[in-house]
């Protein structure tokens, strides 16, 4: 071997050296990333407890782990579909009481799709069709998201039926067409109540409460209309915003980045935040609920509030960046190119976002006013 060695030229033995410890040193960095990664991913996937929503009216719709893993093929499809987003928390709801998230149907939208039952046995094809069929009913509906609910369950046939009368959803009018088309089905034994209570009624065609069962897994309001509502007071951009940044400024220097942290108030007493729970704690200084403490992430923020043009942003607009996920990091906006936020190296700091940097360079272009 020592003859070996000498036979090779000694430029080459040191340049084979020099490549096998860089091939060593990539190895090894691999191992700690993918190591990070999991870790960061697993952590952010247990916080994830609820979905906050704006638009309609600020409110939380309450769901299992099962009904959450839907709300990024939701946002897919809402986008596709040209649904906007504040309607993502009501379908959660929806799918929490069709199916609860389980099977391969979860909007239940088979039969809005081919007609009949069953025909749908891809979970991502049932969200999409389900999402259009939302959209369509809500559009028939003139958005009265209540005559919606209680036509997604019904059928189209109830739109019809409430315009012929007065127009507008009532209870009194889910139970009297439940009413009229149970006498018209009843003769083929295939319809029973789903609620003792609509026995004495004979209101046994469909769920003439379906409303309230959805609702119940979503706390908040609605507006008169329906549609999505634009933010009072002009949201959190102008005034207010200015009012949020001057909030969030007081703990520069302050507080050290913690990935999970800031979900408890031994945790904010200590200066231990992650980027949305900060971003949360901002907003609450100025009297504005976007979140529970334990439950804030990313990913609840960003179904609040109104979508924004990144065009027309004002100071206090939330903005959003793409690091180790999709919408992975928030900020406050102040101006200039520049927001605040809670950072890794920084604590809550104020960092640029101009083109060329690194948050510039991961700035997606999602901006929304509480």
């Amino acid at each position: 071997m020592h003859i070996v060695l000498q036979l090779i030229p000694k430029k080459y033995l040191i340049g084979g050296t020099l490549i096998l410890l860089g091939l060593s040193g990539l190895l090894i960095m691999s191992t700690i990333v993918a190591i990070t990664g999991e870790f960061e991913k697993d952590s952010q996937q247990s916080e994830v407890t609820e979905i906050e929503g704006g638009g309609i009216g600020v409110g939380t719709a309450n769901v299992s782990p099962e009904v959450m893993k839907y709300q990024p093929l939701l946002e897919k499809y809402a986008q596709k579909h040209g649904l906007d987003a504040s309607y993502v928390p009501i379908m959660m709801a929806l799918i929490m009481q069709e199916s609860g998230g389980r099977g391969n149907d979860p909007m239940q939208s088979s039969e809005s799709f081919c007609g009949s039952v069953g025909c749908i046995s891809s979970p991502e094809l049932s969200v999409d069709k389900g999402v259009l069929h939302f959209k369509s009913v809500l559009e028939k509906a003139h958005y009265d998201l209540k005559l919606c609910l209680q036509s997604y369950n019904f059928g189209g046939g109830f739109i019809n039926y409430v315009m012929k009368n007065g127009g507008k959803y009532t209870p009194e009018l889910a139970i009297s067409f439940s009413q009229s088309q149970y006498q018209k089905v009843k003769h083929t034994g295939n319809y029973h109540c789903v609620r003792p209570e609509m026995v004495p009624y004979q209101a046994c065609y469909g769920d003439a409460k379906y409303v309230d069962a959805v609702l119940k897994y979503y706390t908040g309001t609605i507006t008169a209309d329906g549609k999505p509502a634009a933010p009072a007071s002009g949201g959190s951009g102008g005034k207010s915003g200015v009012k949020v940044i001057d909030a969030g400024k007081t703990l520069i220097g302050k507080t050290r980045y913690v990935f999970g942290g800031g979900r408890s108030q031994s945790d904010i007493n200590a200066g231990r935040f992650d980027c949305s729970s900060f971003v949360r704690w901002a907003f609450e200084q100025v009297g504005m609920n976007v979140g529970p403490m334990s439950g804030v992430t990313t990913d609840t923020l960003k179904t609040q509030g109104q979508a924004i043009n990144p065009k027309d942003m004002k100071p206090g607009d939330v903005v959003f960046f793409d690091t180790y996920k999709i919408d992975g990091h928030v900020g406050i906006y102040v101006g200039n190119n520049q927001f605040l936020g809670c950072q890794g190296k920084t604590g809550v700091a104020i960092a640029s976002m101009a083109k060329g940097t690194y948050f510039g360079e991961r700035f997606n272009g999602r901006v929304k006013r509480f």
